[in-house]
């Protein structure tokens, strides 16, 4: 400084004030000193500390503007335009100039370009599903690992990836071990990132739980990435869905953090603001959801989702109508993107019971009509209205089509395609189905003639003519082969032997058996199955003889005398509505329980009676056993406190 106040405009004083600046992370203040001293500080003299300030700033433009401009370009100004190209996401560019640095570079930073390169061509492989090529790099570090488990989750190969993350886990942990100043809470820190990767593995594999588990053991570290914290927070939103909102509304914070914008690549940006939009609709804010939509769309022009978006939430608010006008206007202005779009139409027209108008739409995707699953949706959904004609037509169109491929592809007769013949033979089985058996047959007969070896085609055209002339049927039937001409290279024995036929052989032999041995009169060979013993009561007596009433109920038996005497409860006649089951005396209260009971009423049911003392053999006691009584519950009633 003191330099400076002595010659202001002195070149190697500016130079490391501005190295110094660097040094203590105030890149503003020096890149401001550039600016202010342009005649000295020329771009030649200073390009790279200017460059380097500007690509910190997030001014990734400029910084390549300022790399350009320099005359001379050295190696510090190549690594940082290896940088800068990744930044901007011009991977193949990057990845041309991290290969000429490797190449004509030897010092102690070559893992670090290595590692640098191999983080293209992750980028590469996931962002673009470019097929990453093989660099012969070796795994020799955790950083190295970990670029290898992106690359291959671009490719889809998630196994290899998740074991590519565990080798780079373990890398890690014997790397930072070795410092006796790292502590176990900055190497969880450091794996991070490699656990976030593995969780984002097992969402993408369907393990959710153990993926939401993972994430938010990671949230809890608390790392000051705000990128991881970003992406992970995201990838939670997309689990919970339209479920648990109240925990995405506090995730989606975490995508508005600080300097996001400049750790993510542009799709994982453009993920987040989607999530978001959806989210809006998951929460009933319906204003903030059209808002984001038609922000994301005016961005993405040709992008689906913010159309799809902007059309559910409409749909959510029972305007249904708007939203297939919405998504007619999409598919008019951008045709490339036209056929999902009127997929989603159809849906919605199919939801309003509208299935013709649905059918008009899905009809109007030229790239699809030919196709079988297109075909089939159109003639179930032409057949639940009962639209014979227009199905058959639908056949119709997707057979010709086929024809005229075909004849486009090769001058000379080929035979029909699987395709092509499948469909011809689902189009007779409707039009016989439906009653048009005419035109079936008609079409089996040209299907024959182009090829008369076909024995598939002349079996399905007899069994047509069949239900229409059965006579032309059997002279059709001569053209089948002979059975002798069918034999096919089976091997018999082996067959025979098989687990099924075994079984079936068996089970035919048994039935074979029996008519046979019926047919002979030798009676009924079945096995008798064994009865089981009848259990005896536990007081029975084998020379007491049974009591031969006993299968009858008490009441019916001849020595039943009514119930025993003393009973409590209140007799209950079994007579005629309106009969009395005693007499007045026993009703009288004031007759002792040791009373003879009085003789029964003429036209009375059973009276009460004094019992026989026989007692059947099931219900005997065991000898020497007391009599037990039958123990009667006496509930206290507890008096109110106080007395009365």
């Amino acid at each position: 400084s003191s330099v400076l106040q002595i010659n202001k405009e002195d070149v190697t004083a500016l130079q490391c004030k501005v190295v110094c600046l660097i040094q203590n992370g105030n890149f503003k203040e020096a890149l401001s000193v550039i600016n202010t001293h342009t005649k000295v500080l020329t771009n030649d003299v200073i390009a790279f500390e200017k460059a380097y300030c500007e690509y910190r700033l997030n001014r990734i433009e400029n910084a390549l503007k300022t790399i350009q401009s320099a005359s001379q370009q050295t190696d510090k100004l190549k690594e940082l335009y290896g940088q800068v190209l990744y930044r901007l996401e011009r991977y193949d560019d990057c990845l041309t100039a991290y290969r000429d640095l490797i190449r004509n570079s030897q010092d102690e930073y070559e893992e670090e370009r290595k590692t640098n390169l191999s983080a293209v061509v992750a980028a590469q492989s996931t962002w673009e599903k470019v097929m990453p090529e093989d660099l012969g790099l070796r795994e020799s570090t955790y950083e190295l690992c970990y670029n290898s488990a992106c690359a291959l989750i671009g490719q889809g190969k998630l196994n290899e990836a998740m074991k590519k993350l565990q080798k780079a886990e373990e890398l890690c942990r014997q790397s930072l071990s070795e410092d006796s100043d790292v502590t176990e809470e900055d190497i969880e820190a450091e794996l991070a990132i490699i656990h976030g990767q593995m969780a984002y593995i097992m969402q993408l594999q369907g393990r959710t739980e153990d993926a939401l588990q993972l994430y938010n053991q990671i949230i809890k570290l608390k790392p000051t990435d705000v990128g991881l914290l970003a992406v992970i927070a995201n990838n939670i939103i997309t689990i919970n869905k339209d479920q648990n909102v109240f925990d995405s509304k506090k995730k989606v914070k975490l995508t508005n953090a600080e300097g996001v914008e400049h750790k993510l690549s542009k799709k994982q940006l453009q993920a987040i603001e989607f999530n978001k939009a959806l989210l809006a609709m998951y929460t009933n804010q319906a204003d903030q959801c059209h808002k984001l939509s038609a922000s994301l769309q005016s961005q993405s022009p040709e992008h689906l989702l913010p159309v799809l978006i902007q059309a559910a939430q409409l749909c959510r608010e029972k305007q249904h109508a708007r939203a297939v006008a919405l998504l007619q206007d999409f598919a008019d202005q951008h045709p490339a993107n036209a056929a999902e779009i009127k997929l989603t139409m159809a849906q919605l027209k199919i939801a309003q019971g509208s299935v013709t108008k649905a059918c008009m739409i899905l009809r109007s995707i030229e790239e699809l009509q030919h196709k079988p699953g297109m075909v089939s949706a159109l003639v179930t959904m032409y057949s639940h209205e009962e639209d014979i004609d227009s199905a058959i037509e639908v056949f119709t169109q997707a057979i010709q089509w086929y024809q005229q491929f075909q004849a486009s592809q090769t001058r000379e007769a080929n035979p029909k395609s699987p395709v092509h013949l499948s469909l011809i033979r689902e189009a007779v089985n409707f039009k016989l189905k439906h009653g048009r058996k005419k035109e079936a047959i008609s079409d089996l007969e040209e299907l024959w003639k182009q090829n008369p070896k076909d024995v598939h085609t002349l079996a399905q055209l007899i069994s047509a003519y069949s239900l229409v002339d059965p006579e032309k049927a059997k002279v059709l039937s001569k053209h089948l082969p002979s059975s002798d001409t069918m034999s096919l290279k089976v091997d018999v024995d082996a067959l025979e032997n098989s687990h099924g036929a075994t079984y079936v052989r068996k089970k035919a032999g048994k039935l074979t058996g029996d008519n046979q041995q019926k047919e002979q009169g030798q009676g009924d060979v079945k096995k008798k199955k064994k009865k089981k013993k009848g259990k005896l009561p536990k007081n029975y007596d084998p020379k007491v003889t049974p009591d031969p009433e006993r299968w009858l109920p008490m009441r019916e038996r001849s020595y039943y005398r009514g119930r025993k005497k003393g009973k409590k409860k209140d007799q209950v006649g079994k007579g005629t509505q309106g009969s009395t089951t005693a007499g007045s005396s026993e009703l009288d209260a004031s007759r002792t329980a040791s009373s003879p009971p009085t003789s029964p009423r003429p036209g009375s049911a059973a009276a009460v009676s004094a019992t026989s003392n026989v007692i059947p053999p099931r219900h005997q006691k065991p000898a020497g056993a007391p009599a037990t009584k039958k123990k009667q519950q006496q509930k206290k009633k507890k008096g109110a406190k106080g007395g009365w």
